[in-house]
């Protein structure tokens, strides 16, 4: 079965940019007036209303948070699972990533000055990693300062129930509300219950590794993550049991979002976070 396959994310053009080959550590220094310049998206999308209606405050998830380019324009999200460590998506930082990245954290509204702003010091790419839809889709960013907001815990491998077939779930970003449309200016959230390996590998075939994903959605379609949402959290009982992904288009019925299974990394990124 062949899908043409989303990553959440924008696209950035970056000259020097970082490379899927960093697998370990890596400092980030910042170029001067770097291009990031967003790929259209693809022709023929349904305009499928996703995550646009219910607003969200990082004064109820203080944990969430955004990243920025040099620019300062909004790419991905993120979760602060540490006072200066951020949990991301992989595929945020690799490959045609911007070179300067900001933590934008407390900032409900990209418009305003709100929060705090931290630059990216290190990047920490899981090794395994090659794209979103082979796994290990994680990575963690060490900032330049402590964060004041309070991190959000990791779900462990013992938190299986979590993981049950329709458990409830959150997730959070600041990306498009349609599919092919533009960004939201402000926080949203979006509860799709977790969807059965069984069904999720029915969406996708092969391309679905039930050890290293998890799906979300509605069989019908209509909440969904989408573009610009990737690298932000997935949560359910006060902890981060996934990470914005991939997936076939946004919303769509019978074809759940995927998030990165966070448990089944847990040792090794609270390893990084020290």
């Amino acid at each position: 079965m062949t899908h043409t396959l989303r990553r959440r994310t924008r696209w950035w053009s970056v000259s020097g940019a970082l490379t899927a080959a960093a697998l370990a550590s890596v400092a980030i220094t910042a170029p001067a007036g770097a291009d990031t310049t967003a790929s259209e998206p693809t022709s023929g999308a349904p305009t499928t209303k996703i995550v646009g209606g219910e607003p969200a405050s990082t004064t109820e998830y203080p944990w969430v948070v955004y990243l920025t380019d040099s620019g300062g324009n909004q790419f991905c999200g993120g979760t602060i699972a540490a006072k200066n460590k951020v949990v991301t998506a992989a595929h945020c930082v690799t490959g045609g990533a911007p070179r300067q990245i900001t933590v934008v954290a407390g900032r409900d509204d990209k418009t305003t000055d709100e929060g705090v702003e931290a630059e990216v010091r290190t990047v920490w790419v899981h090794p395994e990693y090659q794209s979103a839809s082979t796994g290990s889709d994680i990575a963690v960013l060490t900032v330049d300062r402590e964060l004041p907001q309070t991190p959000l815990p990791l779900a462990t491998q013992q938190d299986n129930a979590l993981y049950a077939p329709g458990a409830a779930t959150t997730v959070l970003g600041w990306g498009t509300t349609e599919e092919g449309g533009g960004p939201s200016r402000t926080l949203l959230q979006a509860h799709p219950p977790i969807t059965s390996d069984q069904d999720c590998s029915r969406a996708y075939g092969g391309q679905y590794n039930p050890d290293a994903m998890v799906c979300a959605g509605l069989p019908e379609g209509g909440e969904d993550s989408c573009q610009g949402d990737s690298g932000g959290p997935l949560v359910a009982d006060g902890r981060l049991i996934g990470i914005v992904s991939w997936g076939n288009g946004c919303a769509r019925p019978g074809t759940p979002g995927v998030y990165t299974r966070v448990s089944t990394y847990q040792q090794e990124v609270q390893a990084q976070l020290g």
